[in-house]
């Protein structure tokens, strides 16, 4: 872990991480992993999906990263720029947290809907670590269709985080959680690692 020792963050320095974010509760966790790898020294860039701004608006991702937030495919800053494709192609990794039941399924069904889903449909996966880590209720992760997707998505070369367990917000206890954000933080350094 990296906690308490600083120095195991140097190799996040100068990496290009994009962090996308999905409509759940435990997005909140995310405003730490961001502005770890920020202070790092990563060039972060965070895809939010419209309904994660519910929860954590782009202005707090924008302030933790230094980085303008990709919240639509339609906004740009240049309209002909095609900014899923230039951002996919100048990444070192891509973190999806918390990835919902709902983006496992776009994901593992090719769908390319919002810029999260967009820019993990972008990224060739041969050259740049694409993380998964799921977060979604007890039941909903026990779903056939979320093993199904699961399942897929390793097949193709996801690297899924198995999700942790605990107290969720539905006043439930089992699988499902978000990892705390030192996990994710320790998962990324893994994956640019190998």
């Amino acid at each position: 872990m990296y906690y308490g020792h600083p120095d195991n963050l140097l190799p996040l320095k100068g990496r290009r991480i994009a962090v996308g974010v999905c409509a759940g509760i435990a997005s909140y966790k995310i405003c730490t992993v961001v502005s770890t790898l920020a202070q790092a020294g990563a060039e972060v860039t965070v895809a939010m999906t419209p309904d994660a701004a519910r929860f954590v608006t782009p202005l707090v991702f924008q302030s933790l990263s230094g980085r303008p937030v990709l919240a639509s495919p339609w906004e740009s800053a240049q309209p002909s720029d095609p900014q899923h494709i230039r951002a996919a192609s100048a990444l070192d990794a891509f973190l999806i947290a918390p990835c919902t039941m709902d983006m496992l399924a776009k994901i593992a069904t090719g769908r390319a809907d919002c810029m999260v889903s967009l820019l993990a449909a972008s990224i060739d996966r041969s050259r740049t670590k694409v993380l998964l880590s799921p977060s979604m209720n007890e039941v909903m992760w026990r779903q056939p269709v979320t093993v199904r997707n699961v399942a897929s998505l390793r097949a193709d070369g996801f690297e899924l985080l198995d999700p942790a367990s605990g107290w969720q917000a539905c006043r439930t206890v089992g699988p499902g959680r978000l990892p705390e954000p030192d996990v994710l933080v320790d998962a990324l350094l893994a994956a640019l690692a190998t």
